[in-house]
């Protein structure tokens, strides 16, 4: 692991055209589709990948579907040279689907209305391709500080099973990301479980990073994590 602290690798906030080459992969998710994603690829390919994974492979339920799947807690359905996957857990045919490898973008932010009161959690990926996948939850009663640290771990959980070799952490919490980097120490015995298992995730990856940004930066986490608890 070759860790780089505080800033992004160049310096700068994220903007998708100062990403890299963007990853080879059996799919091209088309934009704005987060609760059924599309997924334009080779379907042929994806059946295999799905099979060698122990998707149960199903026949078609009309004469325009050529398969379905079911892995996890999602389901795709296959079209010509397209899949719909529906499901709570989109990314758990996604993740099979993608080839594994490149960078991704990662925003988590935490929730908590008494601190300690009810808290959820809001998280995103993105890449050079848009977003890869999103995610929200209700974590029960918490701090805000756990609320963050929740996020941050269900954000990498995320991104190592997408098996990305590279990620750049953005968070809202200075405190969170000056507590992972090591320029702020951890008194509390609860928040320094929460870093340790921090730093178990990033072992995962070739390199990252995570930057403080502010809030509007960060807008989506927090815009996922807010609904998540209004919708409680």
């Amino acid at each position: 692991m070759k860790p780089s602290f505080g800033e992004s690798t160049d310096g700068s906030l994220f903007n998708p055209s100062d990403m890299g080459p963007k990853s080879e992969a059996l799919y091209t998710r088309t934009s704005d589709q987060r609760s059924m994603p599309v997924i334009e690829c080779d379907v042929d390919a994806a059946r295999s990948a799905l099979a060698d994974a122990g998707a149960l492979i199903e026949e078609g339920n009309t004469d325009h579907e050529r398969w379905r799947a079911s892995h996890g807690d999602a389901t795709a359905v296959a079209y010509d040279d397209k899949l719909v996957v529906q499901g709570a857990n989109p990314q758990d045919i996604e993740a099979v689907v993608r080839d594994e490898g490149g960078r991704a973008h990662l925003y988590f932010d935490g929730a908590c209305r008494g601190n300690p009161g009810p808290s959820s959690v809001g998280w995103v990926i993105v890449t050079d391709g848009g977003i890869v996948a999103e995610g929200s939850d209700t974590i029960g009663r918490a701090t805000n500080n756990q609320a963050e640290y929740e996020a941050l771990v269900a954000v990498l959980e995320a991104a190592v099973e997408y098996g990305y070799d590279e990620v750049q952490i953005r968070g809202d919490s200075e405190l969170i990301v000056k507590q992972v980097t090591g320029e702020y120490g951890v008194n509390d015995p609860d928040l320094r479980e929460y870093r340790v298992t921090v730093r178990e995730l990033l072992r995962e990856f070739d390199d990252w990073s995570i930057t403080h940004v502010p809030r509007e930066i960060n807008e989506r986490a927090d815009e996922l994590a807010n609904e998540a608890l209004d919708d409680a």
